[in-house]
């Protein structure tokens, strides 16, 4: 397995990455990333932006907008936020299975205290409360399976920054986005900031892989994750 830590906080970027990773990914390879954004909301394959968004609020705090690969919902991203990525290439078996790619993230959570759970089909919780959306896309038999991992992420401006529609409220009874989730550490045994957590990540994932193998992206590889991004991802279209 490829591990390639990604640096730059560019959602337009870092979703173009993870296309351009999975339209080249080759039947034998997987990849793990993990990476950030700068203030985002990012859009499920399938919704209409302007319903899912506070479009005024996001305007007035450049909170950046980006539609996604995958379906699912809208997730908002910062930098109390870290997402991972599996790219699994084809011939795999189980690589459907939810629970085959989420269950070491809530492993290592509960190694530090946490009691992490795997909850319905793309969700994690803690207490009920919800810290990890996940999705899944595939193509050309290649799988992507991203997630979102809430540490310390700025709850209010989440749920300033995300409607929730009436029928939902109404359905499922919720009162608030924000009192629906809630941030990994706040529940820790003993303190630990982001970048710490980052590299735990990384090294539980890689104690679990004989494959393991830091990578990097090339030049040529930086290129056409740039076009993709300009081509695609930064356009209004697209959004």
């Amino acid at each position: 397995m490829k591990y390639i830590e990604i640096k730059t906080k560019d959602p337009h970027f870092n979703l173009a990455m993870e296309e351009y990773l999975l339209t080249s990914c080759k039947p034998e390879e997987e990849y793990f990333l993990l990476w950030q954004n700068s203030s985002s909301i990012i859009i499920g394959k399938h919704q209409n932006t302007l319903e899912e968004v506070n479009a005024r609020y996001v305007e007035e705090n450049d909170i950046h907008v980006v539609r996604r690969m995958s379906g699912g919902g809208a997730v908002y991203h910062d930098l109390g936020n870290l997402n991972y990525s599996f790219i699994i290439g084809n011939g795999q078996q189980d690589i459907f299975d939810f629970k085959k790619f989420a269950l070491p993230i809530a492993e290592l959570l509960q190694l530090h205290g946490v009691d992490a759970e795997i909850s319905g089909r793309n969700d994690m919780t803690i207490a009920g409360k919800k810290f990890s959306g996940n999705a899944q896309f595939m193509r050309n038999r290649n799988l992507l399976h991203h997630g979102t991992l809430l540490f310390d992420s700025d709850l209010s401006r989440l749920e300033a920054a995300l409607n929730v529609s009436g029928d939902k409220i109404v359905s499922k009874g919720i009162k608030s986005v924000r009192s629906r989730v809630t941030n990994i550490r706040e529940h820790l045994a003993e303190p630990m900031d982001i970048d710490e957590f980052w590299q735990k990540l990384a090294a539980y994932i890689a104690s679990r892989n004989d494959s393991w193998e830091p990578a990097s992206l090339s030049e040529e590889d930086l290129a056409a994750i740039n076009r993709l991004a300009d081509e695609k991802y930064r356009q209004w279209e697209w959004k």
